[in-house]
């Protein structure tokens, strides 16, 4: 097994024990989703527009809130993650609420093993690129799955705010490299969301990719680009001294404070 591989089973396993505490946590709002909140973000669903009766393909879809969402909205969706955990719970959420969706438990660059259709819309949100070793491998995957004129849609963390101390409370300063080619290895006791359970599978590791990087990669499998924007805020609380707002994104508490959190992402396969 390549130290990639291995890297990412590490990675599985923090995952898979995440399922439970994200289920549980404030921040993914379970209850509010089995009333029949959307939880899906505003930036995403300006992108999405009208989706009934697109085939969407869901990637990273974690236990699939998000992907029953969209099916919700009237769409016929496939949502994959390589978490075993997550795609069981993802299942027993469909069948809970009595919402139809295809669920393949697959890391993605194996997905072509497993699945031939052809998609209207490929999908991907908030920290997926990170967990990536190989961003040109992962476009190849998109283009793979994209119908002729289908759309390619990701939301996503901004590349430059990885280069900062996310565990720094006063000030923000630069501590990892934006051009990193290599893996970095990570401890953490805690995850992203407002949990105070203490996690048991602490170590994980990630992949810094270039805004240049992204863009090239999905131009040279064949995607024109339709749309780029960046914005000033965040899907989560990124760093200490973030405020969220009633739009449930995360700003700065000094405004003055002004570089992009999130980007989103429009391109059609030609």
């Amino acid at each position: 097994m390549d130290s990639n591989k291995e890297f990412m089973e590490t990675n599985k396993k923090r995952w898979d024990e995440l399922v439970e505490i994200h289920s549980k946590s404030k921040s993914y709002d379970l209850e509010g989703f089995l009333k029949g909140k959307n939880s899906l973000h505003s930036v995403e669903l300006e992108l999405l527009g009208n989706i009934k009766g697109k085939k969407i393909l869901h990637l990273q879809c974690h236990f699939g809130m998000d992907t029953l969402s969209l099916a919700r909205m009237g769409a016929q969706v496939t949502g994959v993650d390589f978490s075993e955990k997550a795609i069981t719970f993802a299942k027993k959420l469909s069948e809970q609420i009595n919402v139809r969706a295809k669920f393949i438990c697959a890391n993605i660059y194996d997905l072509d093993k497993l699945l031939k259709e052809k998609f209207d819309i490929v999908f991907t949100t908030y920290g997926v690129l990170p967990w990536l070793p190989d961003i040109r491998k992962w476009a190849e995957i998109i283009s793979k799955f994209l119908r002729k004129g289908g759309n390619f849609l990701i939301v996503e963390s901004h590349p430059l705010s990885h280069v900062f101390d996310d565990e720094n409370e006063k000030e923000l300063k630069i501590r990892y490299s934006y051009f990193s080619k290599e893996a970095m290895e990570f401890d953490s006791e805690y995850t992203y969301t407002d949990s105070d359970k203490k996690i048991e599978h602490l170590k994980t590791y990630e992949w810094m990719h270039t805004i240049s990087e992204i863009l090239n990669s999905l131009i040279k499998e064949g995607l024109k680009i339709e749309l780029f924007n960046e914005y000033p805020f965040s899907e989560f609380k990124q760093f200490p001294f973030l405020v969220q707002h009633e739009d449930r994104y995360w700003y700065f508490k000094d405004e003055k404070i002004d570089f992009p959190l999130l980007f989103a992402l429009k391109a059609v396969k030609e």
